[in-house]
């Protein structure tokens, strides 16, 4: 009789109205088992038993310590085009970000998270440039995400003053993206060249002017086989970069299997993001991942997107030296709002490039 009586939308909104987050459920006991509406479907959960199980495979590891000498750089430059042609995703090593700085933006997402629900409840939103929120897609998924985020939108067209940023985490986080937008430029420019382009080509297209900026906090779940911390998708930005705790969580998809991405210390983790995959016409693509969720917890990972230029309006589209009459433009232009505009209106494992398909 209770299954016959369950109101889905009443509990998403009882969740949402709570502006707690998931952490709120464990703070309040109310977590022991999973609630309902964090059950993946029964088919999908089914299909876990057929998928490949995750393999001893690893995701390349790139040290780009030496890039100033030309045999040094062309070494790094061919290690990153094989790694993105092949996987989508590596490991930087040696990036020039001090070890601390990133063990401090650790902690300071886990004070954020981890102090009293009523200062977070005053940031809970889902439209503000800085917010703190629990599954943006909460209404449109079939089934929510074990985490909590932290988002910040870091625009030229729309500065964040440092007291937008909470007192709790600004001093560290200003400090570190200061640090994760001068790699974003030397990744770029290595990218450019992986491509087989002029070195600035994609930094002066401004692939990594505007960006967000998502503190993930997943909590210890009860029923971690029943659910996920990130549901299947690819990234829609053009590049990202993400700093993750030890707990690990992370999976790429690699020839129709789940790998783990296994943290290593000092290690920041990049990714193809779907708005490259296009602009490159294909050459470089977009992979999928996910979060699983973990009896231990909490784990906490720092995702820097980086988005181009969301506003004013740029039209961005197959850059025009990966266009010929053998190899046409699979891509209609688009401009960087239009895109994001669907994609969050829609659960994050819909998101897809069939509309921009030519």
């Amino acid at each position: 009789m209770a299954a016959v009586n369950y109101n889905r939308e009443e509990e998403l909104k009882a969740f949402d109205d709570s502006k707690s987050g998931v952490k709120g459920l464990i703070d309040a006991g109310v977590a022991k088992k999973l609630p309902k509406i964090f059950i993946r479907p029964a088919d999908e959960l089914a299909k876990e038993f057929d998928m490949h199980k995750t393999t001893n495979l690893q995701i390349p590891v790139i040290d780009i310590s030496d890039i100033e000498g030309s045999d040094a750089r062309e070494k790094v430059v061919n290690e990153i085009r094989t790694a993105s042609l092949e996987w989508g995703f590596f490991h930087v090593v040696n990036h020039g970000i001090p070890l601390n700085v990133l063990d401090e933006m650790i902690d300071a997402v886990h004070r954020f998270h981890d102090q009293d629900s009523e200062m977070k409840k005053s940031l809970y939103d889902r439209k503000n440039h800085v917010r703190f929120d629990s599954n943006y897609d909460l209404y449109s998924t079939k089934s929510a995400s074990w985490r909590d985020t932290l988002t910040m939108y870091m625009l030229v067209s729309y500065p964040l003053g440092p007291n937008e940023i909470p007192t709790v985490c600004r001093a560290t986080t200003l400090e570190y993206l200061k640090h994760v937008s001068n790699l974003g430029n030397t990744l770029f420019k290595l990218l450019s060249e992986a491509l087989g382009l002029k070195h600035n080509r994609l930094n002066d297209l401004e692939c990594g002017r505007d960006c967000a900026f998502l503190c993930h906090y997943y909590p210890a779940c009860p029923e971690p086989e029943l659910t996920l911390g990130a549901a299947r998708h690819a990234d829609p930005t053009f590049l990202t970069v993400l700093l993750q705790d030890q707990l690990g969580g992370l999976q790429v998809m690699h020839k129709n299997q789940w790998v783990d991405v296994q943290p290593i210390s000092g290690a920041l983790v990049v990714n193809i993001g779907i708005l490259l995959q296009m602009i490159s016409n294909d050459k470089f693509k977009s992979v999928d991942h996910r979060v699983v969720a973990n009896h231990v917890g909490p784990r906490i990972s720092v995702a820097c997107f980086f988005a181009g230029v969301v506003a004013p309006p740029k039209p961005y589209g197959p850059i025009e030296e990966f266009i010929s009459e053998e190899n046409p433009p699979k891509y209609k232009d688009f401009l960087v709002t239009d895109y994001f505009a669907k994609f969050f209106a829609r659960a994050l494992d819909k998101s897809r490039l069939d509309e921009y398909n030519l």
